[in-house]
C-alpha cells in the first residue's frame, strides 16, 4: 500500500457523513456558488490538524502533489497544513523558500476561503516578511483568482502581527471595489486586526474610505471598535 494511500485513508477514516452534508451548505457547493462542486468527508479542522502533525515528518511533495489535486475538500486542507507544518518546523532559509515556491504553485487549489486563512499567513506572509519584500501580494490581487486575491490580504496578518500595517492598508483600499462579499469580509477582518494593534490606524484608514467602503467591509472593521465610534462610522 502506497503512503498516499495511507494517507488519504486516515482521512476516511474519519469520515462524518452528516457533518459533511452540513460543510456543503456551509461552504457554498451549489450551482453558481463560490465552492461549487467540492466534495466533503466531514473532518473537522481540529481532526486535520492531527492528522498533519502525524503525517508532517513522512509525506513527500508527490503526496502533497496529490492531496492538492484531490476533489476532497480536507485533502487540500492537509496539504496546506502540511506544508505549513514543513515551513515552521524548518528553520533552514532554503527549505522555506522551496515550501514556499510549492505552495504559492498550488494556491488555486486551496479554492475556498478556509484553505487560504489557515494557510496563506503562515507561509506567503512569514516568508515575504523575511524577505521584507511585499511584491508577490500585489500580483497576488492583480489576479482574476479570488483565492489568490484573498491569499493577498489574508497573508498580510503575518505583517499585522508585527506592526506593519502598509501593505494591508493599501490592498484594503483596492479592495474597496471588488465585487465578491468574500473579499469584503478578509479585508475588513483584516482591518479589525489593524485596530486591534493601533486604533488610530484604523480611524484614520476609515476616515479616509469609509464612504465608498461595502456596508459587509466597514462591519467587519469596526468590530472591536468602542460603541460611540462604530455608531458614529455607521451612521455616516
Amino acid at each position: 500500500m502506497s503512503r498516499f494511500t495511507l494517507i488519504f485513508q486516515s482521512l476516511k477514516d474519519h469520515a462524518n457523513p452528516a457533518r459533511a452534508a452540513g460543510q456543503r451548505r456551509f461552504f457554498k457547493t451549489g450551482p453558481g456558488e463560490y465552492g461549487y462542486g467540492d466534495k466533503f468527508l466531514g473532518l473537522t479542522l481540529p481532526q486535520t490538524r492531527a492528522l498533519a502533525q502525524k503525517w508532517a515528518a513522512q509525506a513527500g511533495e508527490e503526496d502533497l502533489e496529490k492531496l492538492f489535486a484531490s476533489p476532497w475538500h480536507e485533502a487540500r486542507a492537509l496539504a496546506a497544513l502540511l506544508l505549513v507544518r514543513r515551513f515552521e518546523m524548518s528553520k533552514a532559509p532554503e527549505v522555506q523558500k522551496r515550501v514556499f515556491d510549492f505552495y504559492v504553485a498550488h494556491l488555486p487549489r486551496c479554492n475556498n476561503w478556509d484553505l487560504i486563512d489557515i494557510s496563506a499567513y503562515k507561509i506567503i506572509g512569514a516568508y515575504l516578511y523575511s524577505q521584507q519584500d511585499p511584491r508577490l501580494f500585489y500580483r497576488l490581487a492583480r489576479s482574476g483568482n479570488l483565492w489568490e486575491q484573498r491569499a493577498s490580504i489574508v497573508g498580510t496578518m503575518y505583517f499585522v502581527k508585527r506592526g506593519d500595517f502598509a501593505v494591508t492598508l493599501d490592498l484594503a483600499r483596492q479592495f474597496c471595489s471588488h465585487p465578491h462579499d468574500l473579499m469584503h469580509k478578509a479585508a475588513g477582518w483584516l482591518l479589525r486586526e489593524v485596530g486591534k494593534k493601533d486604533e488610530g490606524a484604523l480611524c484614520a484608514f476609515l476616515d479616509e474610505n469609509y464612504r465608498r467602503m461595502p456596508r459587509t467591509m466597514l462591519r467587519y472593521a469596526l468590530e472591536r471598535l468602542p460603541a460611540a465610534k462604530k455608531k458614529i462610522y455607521m451612521k455616516k
